[in-house]
């Protein structure tokens, strides 16, 4: 089994996700390109402490870049997002 940090890597916050979380009660997060939908439900439980009730993944491919002559890709990663119980939030901003 994976540790907590292995699968999530971190929350994507944007105006676009913000406002989900805001209107649906829907969270995103980059994960591991290698972890599927009961790890990262299992994973998002424990380190938040909220219920899941629906996990959707992603793949999103790397963008072609180029510096110059030279030419690449930027790295393809996982998103999923993550739709809680009503009565549940997560605070993505705690005050330390």
């Amino acid at each position: 089994m994976k540790s907590l940090s292995q699968v999530l890597m971190r929350p994507i916050v944007t105006e676009k996700t913000t406002a989900l979380g805001e209107e649906s009660n829907k969270y995103v997060f980059e994960v591991a390109r290698a972890s599927n939908k009961h790890e990262i439900k299992r994973a998002v439980e424990q380190f938040f402490g909220v219920k899941v009730l629906d996990v959707r993944t992603m793949n999103v491919n790397g963008k072609p870049k180029r510096l110059g002559i030279h030419a690449g890709r930027r790295a393809s990663w996982k998103k999923a997002i993550v739709t809680l119980n009503s009565e549940d939030k997560i605070d993505l901003f705690d005050a330390v």
